[in-house]
């Protein structure tokens, strides 16, 4: 479902990402860990179809995305739609007067019928069990709620591929169970999901491998549960993250 082969990115005065080497199925559940500054948040702005490559070939179902890809507003909108990134900072995404308009945007951006529309809606807020934050101004929410509304304006376009950035970073254990929670659901629904991460032992029952991101901006390793189950400095070097 995704390749990146030999990815750089660059800023104007650091490196974003060098030389990454990656491979996601569709339908895995993959976990992203590294320290701050590694490369993970501009991986997901590549993936996204937010940044392009600077070199190196990325590759998402049968397309090829790249700067030509992503200069067409038609093709850029065809990556937009099918991968949702849910930032660690739930303020950025919110941007409505309403819970219900947030969650309604992106699929009015694709044209669908009023009909469609509502349907998403209501079954985004029941899945998410925040049909009582339907009226409510997104501002005036807990961090909490936020960032469930964050989720679920990002659902309601359908991705077959979802990024979470930091999912529970400030939250309460009240939400972070209902996330964990989501996160099974949406395997079983069989979308495909990358998670970042500090903390393993959150991530740990729900992904099936973890990529780690060194301080040099690409990925050193690639590790499956059984990696982590019989190899105690595995996990070690997890906890330094």
């Amino acid at each position: 479902m995704i390749t990146i082969q030999d990815g750089n990115y660059h800023y104007t005065e650091e490196t974003g990402v060098h030389d990454i080497q990656l491979q996601i199925q569709k339908g895995e559940t993959v976990g992203l860990m590294g320290p701050n500054g590694a490369g993970k948040s501009t991986l997901f702005k590549i993936l996204v179809g937010l940044l392009p490559l600077s070199s190196g070939q990325y590759h998402f179902k049968d397309w090829t995305i790249d700067k030509d890809f992503l200069k067409d507003p038609h093709r850029a909108g065809q990556i937009f739609q099918q991968v949702g990134l849910i930032f660690q900072n739930s303020d950025t995404q919110l941007f409505n007067t309403s819970v219900y308009d947030e969650l309604a945007f992106g699929p009015r951006q694709l044209g669908l019928s009023a009909v469609e529309i509502e349907q998403r809606v209501n079954d985004t807020l029941t899945l998410l069990e925040i049909e009582h934050l339907r009226d409510r101004i997104p501002y005036h929410l807990s961090g909490g709620e936020k960032k469930l509304v964050a989720i679920a304006s990002v659902l309601t376009m359908n991705p077959s591929l979802l990024l979470f950035d930091e999912p529970f970073n400030g939250l309460s254990p009240k939400y972070q169970k209902l996330i964990v929670a989501l996160f099974q659901e949406l395997k079983t629904a069989g979308k495909t999901i990358v998670i970042s991460s500090h903390h393993f032992d959150q991530i740990a029952p729900i992904v099936e491998r973890v990529l780690l991101f060194s301080e040099e901006h690409t990925i050193t390793g690639s590790y499956d549960r059984a990696d982590w189950e019989n190899h105690p400095d595995i996990q070690q070097s997890f906890s330094t993250c």
